[in-house]
């Protein structure tokens, strides 16, 4: 089993982003002393009343600390961006992180963003699919010609990522149409971090049987991020992170991101419900017991999200250090 952070990349609007970056940096060089895989970075726009750091000039910044980590965008909103420019920031960061950059796409769900882009939400998976192609066809190819139905291209590549092919594509999938994508395409699917366990076994069988049916190789890697708080107690864990994903959840639900979930896997407002087979929370013990069951499902890389809003930066280096400590070397 590898390991990754999530980064908690929100900060309050209107205050200084400056005390953010630095608390990154330091959750990223305990990481890497720890001996963490990797550490991932998100994207939103406009998401008062939060503000959130852009993940490629963040990791750019990050690298320097990330040591034999890897970095990734968990995920760049492909549909929202342009595959010129998101080819070259991605080579660019591949360069400066000497390899060992992960790029993370998906298809984003929240409609005030592809409205401030100009865009219809509802075209967001065929501007996912063209774009995606585009990208990889520029990092190997010598000259690219394509035309779709949102992208024309007739040009002469110019950056190449260090790794070859091309850096893991990570393809978020919520649904099980975009996890049956993920196989087609013959990128690592990295499974929800909203849906129930059952859901995402139900998934696992959706997947293995479009790699069948795709003839698709199935990567190396079968990513799933989940939201995990360790303590030295189940008790004081419940204490500190029920209220911080319960409202987290309640923000979710207003906001749609159950909906781009399977029928049948919603966001309920009894914690306990909404905790059961979605959140690993606990004492190391509990921790280890929860991720063999993900293991077992056949996942081989877990993301942890530890770090919400309303959770300070120490006690974010707490649970990170004691999952470092006591949780990570069962599975090593």
């Amino acid at each position: 089993m590898k390991f990754g952070i999530f980064l908690g990349t929100e900060y309050p609007a209107r205050q200084p982003m400056t005390r953010r970056v630095d608390a990154l940096i330091e959750q990223v060089r305990l990481a890497s002393a720890l001996g963490f895989d990797s550490a991932i970075a998100g994207q939103h726009y406009l998401s008062y009343p939060v503000q959130i750091l852009q993940p490629t000039p963040l990791l750019g910044r990050l690298a320097a600390e990330a040591s034999d980590m890897r970095l990734g965008t968990g995920i760049v909103l492909l549909p929202l961006q342009h595959p010129v420019d998101m080819a070259e920031q991605i080579a660019t960061l591949d360069h400066i992180t000497g390899g060992k950059l992960i790029f993370g796409v998906g298809l984003g769900y929240e409609k005030e963003e592809f409205e401030a882009f100009g865009l219809d939400a509802s075209q967001r998976a065929q501007r996912f699919e063209e774009s995606l192609a585009i990208i990889k066809r520029l990092w190997t190819e010598d000259e690219v010609h394509f035309e779709g139905q949102h992208f024309t291209l007739h040009a002469r590549p110019s950056a190449w990522p260090v790794q070859k092919p091309y850096p893991p594509v990570w393809i978020a999938a919520n649904g099980h149409a975009p996890v049956r994508r993920a196989a087609r395409l013959g990128d690592v699917w990295f499974a929800n971090p909203h849906a129930k366990f059952e859901t995402l076994a139900a998934q696992m069988g959706i997947y293995r049987d479009a790699l069948a049916e795709f003839g698709t190789r199935q990567p190396e890697d079968i990513v799933v991020s989940r939201e995990l708080f360790v303590a030295e107690s189940r008790e004081e864990a419940m204490r500190v992170a029920r209220p911080a994903l319960h409202e987290r959840y309640r923000v979710y639900a207003r906001q749609g991101q159950d909906l781009q979930l399977p029928p049948g896997d919603r966001f309920e407002d009894d914690f306990d419900e909404l905790a059961a087979g979605r959140f690993i929370l606990g004492n190391p013990a509990n921790c280890i017991e929860e991720i063999r069951r993900y293991e077992a499902l056949g996942f081989n890389y877990l993301i942890i999200d530890y770090h919400w809003l309303d959770l300070d930066d120490d006690t974010a280096l707490r649970t990170l250090r004691l999952f470092g400590e006591r949780v990570m070397p069962a599975f090593r």
